[in-house]
């Protein structure tokens, strides 16, 4: 499972999320100040899926402002 975005380059390899022990997973992305980016989340190499919590959808992706 990773997150995929404008800030890996699309990459799927780019930030895999890692298990944490409270159950749920993380990974760190670091994103220009005053911007925003588009990412979904990739599961199981083929299953893409947004984040519903994020700050609105950008097309098909979910977008996120820092």
């Amino acid at each position: 499972m990773s997150v995929v975005g404008d800030f890996g380059h699309w990459n799927p390899a780019a930030h895999p999320l890692q298990p944490r022990c409270d159950g749920t997973r993380s990974t760190s992305v670091t994103q220009p100040a005053h911007g925003a980016g588009s990412f979904r989340y990739l599961f199981a190499g083929d299953y893409w899926f947004n984040d519903d919590t994020a700050g609105g959808p950008e097309g098909p992706n979910s977008l996120i402002h820092t």
